[in-house]
């Protein structure tokens, strides 16, 4: 009689379970009167497309984007240094709200915007050396509701999430060792999103390059 297997062999791709990404997300998590008072204020953010370097070749970013943070908070990604500009009214009282809800103590932000779907942001990690080991980063939507993936950097696992206006995705420490993200171009997308991606960085890291 034919011996049945006891399960002992190596295990089936449909056994392996895939990884999940140490995320949370809250859909609406800002109304649609705070949702509304940061767009407007937004129209008046110095946004701009840096050149940055990648693999080597310099090019401007497919979006707009400013860098706001406390005194001392200043950014380093892709060879561009960026001085954090003071904090506007509405992006400081949604860092507090963070802080009040989820204990976030982010002293930065960086906004991003996309005026429609031809604009996007490439495969990264948020792992920049300034980034505080063990901190959380928080990414709020505004505005049209895009894709944003999410891949596993070993076993190259993806996540797709559709981020609508309102929306909160906390990324939890170390989401950025062992994941990369991205927003792809959807051509189909008409309308301009926001992004506010909030950080918790150290302090005067980049003090020595500041000084006069």
């Amino acid at each position: 009689m034919k011996q049945q297997g006891f399960g002992f062999g190596a295990p089936h791709d449909s056994d392996v379970k895939a990884p999940e990404p140490p995320i949370k997300l809250i859909r609406g998590y800002l109304n649609k009167a705070q949702q509304l008072a940061l767009i407007e204020e937004a129209s008046a953010y110095p946004l701009s497309s840096p050149i940055i370097k990648v693999y080597g070749k310099q090019h401007a970013i497919p979006r707009t984007q400013v860098w706001f943070g406390d005194e001392g908070c200043d950014y380093l990604y892709s060879g561009l240094f960026v001085k954090a500009l003071s904090w506007p009214k509405y992006a400081r009282l949604l860092q507090q709200k963070l802080k009040r809800d989820f204990g976030l103590n982010s002293n930065g932000v960086l906004v991003n915007r996309y005026a429609d779907g031809t604009e996007s942001m490439g495969w990264h990690s948020d792992d920049e050396p300034e980034i505080a080991i063990g901190s959380d980063i928080a990414s709020v939507t505004l505005g049209a509701t895009r894709d944003f993936f999410i891949r596993h950097k070993s076993s190259h696992h993806k996540v797709n999430i559709s981020l609508e206006s309102g929306d909160l995705l906390l990324m939890h420490w170390p989401m950025q060792n062992e994941w990369e993200h991205s927003l792809p171009r959807r051509m189909k997308v008409m309308e301009p999103r926001l992004n506010f991606t909030f950080r918790t960085l150290v302090n005067d890291f980049h003090k020595e390059i500041t000084k006069d």
